[in-house]
């Protein structure tokens, strides 16, 4: 994989644990850490959303190396 897909990974696995905690406890990490709809803390949100709409790519190139 790239670099740039292991940051995607990375920003996703971020994104899965901060809804995680959401979804059992009632946690928002990013809004703990960063504040409540920080530039900081939307920027964060952004990228998280940004990085699943790459990872759909993933899909494409997963289907294409088991064709080759």
């Amino acid at each position: 994989m790239k670099v740039v897909d292991y940051i995607i990974l990375a920003l996703i696995l971020i994104g899965a644990i901060n809804w995680g905690f959401i979804g059992f406890f009632g946690i928002d990490l990013v809004r703990m850490i960063f504040g409540n709809m920080t530039i900081l803390s939307r920027v964060i949100y952004a990228l998280v959303g940004i990085s699943g709409l790459y990872a759909i790519s993933f899909f494409g190139r997963i289907r294409q190396e088991m064709m080759d």
